[in-house]
């Protein structure tokens, strides 16, 4: 760690010299390819889940190479993760920490990181390929744990939510201090383990280990989509179920969408196509993205899905 004194902060109640705790370039290292065992058989539901995307701000993410490993796997996984959510209309959470804070807010985390982000404060949009979309939830993160400070908690009782599948960075500081949190809260804590991030292989494996013995499950990114798709995405069976599925995944009142409107003007694009494409097959319909992208209307939707039932008698 960088030893030089930083200047004293005017507004620290002491104005004491603070120590450059920054972290340090984080060298590139491979995802944990063994998942640990278990203690719980949890299946993730999306009827009672949500999806938490911890910290995923472009301050953090400059101190990795993002062309190395572990980056592009985490951004590919997280933003596969977001689109099914919105897909199957599971709320998603961001955490964020706030580019300003006062000497009071930021407390302790001044002595044991220094000034943070609130040196950086242009650094502390979340990164652009993750991007909240409308109806996303952005939550200020005050301390290590998301349930600090915040209204989460009372945010996923209100929707009847008690599973929480956690991604971001880093692992094995606020990732896991949230999925303990979460367990001590009655909350299914689900860490997905190669969509995260840590400061090292063995940070990230620790973080693993401790979630899977201690406080919740951890899973893969397939193993997470694949069990949304089978438990939480039904096939629908009839065009207003349809309607009330695409509405909730484009996040927008069903009664505005109507059969014959182009759902390109409601938001729809490639990246949500291609989540529907995924749930729609590993729902049994043969789609593809060329057919839903072709004629992106309920009408025509339903028409394919009909096609397919069809062909599948």
């Amino acid at each position: 760690m960088n030893e030089q004194p930083a200047p004293r902060h005017p507004s620290h109640p002491l104005n004491i010299r603070i120590v450059d705790m920054a972290i340090q370039k984080i060298t590139s290292y491979t995802m944990p390819a063994d998942l640990p065992a278990n203690r719980v058989a949890w299946c993730f539901d999306v009827s009672r889940g949500a999806l938490l995307v911890h910290d995923m701000q472009d301050y953090f993410l400059d101190f990795y190479d993002r062309r190395a490993a572990p980056i592009p796997d985490l951004l590919a996984h997280t933003r596969r993760l977001i689109d099914i959510a919105h897909a199957t209309g599971m709320p998603v959470y961001y955490t964020a920490q706030l580019p300003r804070q006062t000497a009071t807010e930021r407390g302790l985390l001044t002595d044991m990181w220094g000034p943070g982000l609130t040196a950086q404060p242009t650094r502390g949009a979340i990164c652009a390929s993750l991007s909240p979309s409308p109806g996303d939830h952005i939550l200020d993160k005050w301390r290590y744990s998301a349930f600090q400070r915040s209204e989460l908690e009372t945010m996923l009782r209100q929707q009847q939510r008690d599973q929480l599948a956690i991604c971001g960075i880093y692992a094995h500081i606020g990732c896991l201090m949230t999925a303990c949190e979460a367990f001590m809260r009655d909350i299914q804590p689900f860490f997905v383990a190669d969509a995260l991030a840590d400061f090292s292989r063995e940070a990230h494996s620790m973080a693993l280990d401790y979630v899977a013995q201690r406080c919740g499950k951890v899973v893969c990114t397939e193993e997470l989509a694949a069990g949304i798709a089978a438990r939480g995405f039904v096939r629908p069976r009839s065009l207003s179920a349809l309607t009330a599925q695409v509405a909730r995944s484009l996040q927008i009142v069903e009664t505005d969408l109507q059969s014959h409107h182009n759902l390109m003007d409601w938001g729809l694009d490639s990246v949500r196509i291609m989540a529907w494409v995924e749930e729609l097959r590993q729902a049994g319909a043969d789609v593809s993205f060329v057919q839903l992208a072709q004629e992106p209307t309920l009408a025509a939707w339903w028409r394919l899905l009909q096609g397919a039932a069809n062909t599948r008698a």
